[in-house]
C-alpha cells in the first residue's frame, strides 16, 4: 500500500494533491513566483517614472524572477512533462499538451516584460510604464492560470504515478541546477525563502542541508532589506 504524505498549502496556492510525492518544494517555487508577480504588477503601477535608481533595482530583481521561473520551467519541459507522457493514460496527454503551451504562452510574455524594465531604468518614459503595467499583469494573470492547472491536474497526476524515489531521481536529474555556483545560491536561497511560512521554511531546510540553513541565515536579512528598497512604492 502506498503511503500518502502530508502536503502543505501556502498562501495563494489552489490545491494540494494527496499521494506519495512531497511537492513541498514545489509548491515553495510557486509561492514565490506568485509573490512577485503580485508585487511587481503593484511596484510597476505606483513606482514614479523619475525613481531611477527604483526601476535599476526592479529590472535586476525582474531578472532574478526570470532566471528562476525559466529554469523551473526548463525542467518541467525537459524531464517532467515527458517522464509523464511515456506512462499516463491517453486522456491524459490533452492535459499535459495544455501545461507545454502554456509554458510558450508566458515565455514572450516573460521578455516583454524584461525589455520594459531596461527601458523604464534607462530613463523615464510614462507611455512605458503603461505598456509594462499592462504586460505584467498579463503575466501575473496567465502565470496564475497555469499554477492553478498544474497544483489542480498535473500534480495529481504526479502523485497517482510516481513514487517517491522516481521523483527524487527526477528532481536530481532535471531540476537540480548543473551550474549552480555561490553566487547562484545566494541569489536564490533567500529568494525562495522570503515570506514562507516558518514551520514549512523550516521542513524545507532541514531537507536541503546545513549549508543552505546557514545561507539563508547569512542573507535573509539583507535580501529583505533590498526588497523593500525594490518595492518601495508597492
Amino acid at each position: 500500500m502506498t503511503t500518502s504524505v502530508r502536503q502543505v498549502m501556502l498562501p495563494g496556492q489552489v490545491a494540494a494533491p494527496e499521494g506519495p510525492v512531497d511537492m513541498r518544494t514545489m509548491y515553495v517555487m510557486h509561492h514565490g513566483f506568485r509573490r512577485d508577480l503580485r508585487r511587481f504588477a503593484e511596484a510597476v503601477a505606483a513606482t514614479p517614472v523619475g525613481e531611477r535608481a527604483t526601476w535599476v533595482l526592479l529590472q535586476a530583481r525582474w531578472e532574478l524572477f526570470a532566471e528562476v521561473l525559466h529554469h523551473h520551467h526548463s525542467g518541467e519541459d525537459a524531464g517532467l512533462w515527458p517522464w509523464l507522457r511515456e506512462r499516463c493514460d491517453e486522456s491524459d496527454l490533452a492535459m499535459l499538451d495544455a501545461m507545454e503551451a502554456e509554458h510558450g504562452e508566458i515565455d514572450p510574455l516573460l521578455e516583454s516584460c524584461a525589455a520594459g524594465f531596461r527601458r523604464l531604468a534607462g530613463a523615464p518614459d510614462e507611455d512605458a510604464r503603461a505598456a509594462l503595467a499592462v504586460r505584467v499583469v498579463a503575466v501575473r494573470d496567465s502565470l496564475a492560470r497555469h499554477l492553478a492547472h498544474e497544483e489542480t491536474e498535473a500534480i495529481a497526476l504526479i502523485q497517482a504515478l510516481m513514487t517517491a524515489e522516481e521523483w527524487r531521481e527526477l528532481d536530481e536529474e532535471h531540476f537540480k541546477d548543473d551550474t549552480l555556483t555561490l553566487g547562484k545560491v545566494l541569489r536564490i536561497v533567500p529568494w525562495a525563502a522570503y515570506d514562507v511560512p516558518r514551520d514549512v521554511l523550516d521542513a524545507v531546510l532541514d531537507e536541503a542541508g546545513l549549508p543552505f540553513r546557514v545561507v539563508w541565515w547569512l542573507t535573509r536579512r539583507r535580501f529583505a532589506r533590498r526588497e523593500a528598497r525594490t518595492f518601495a512604492w508597492a
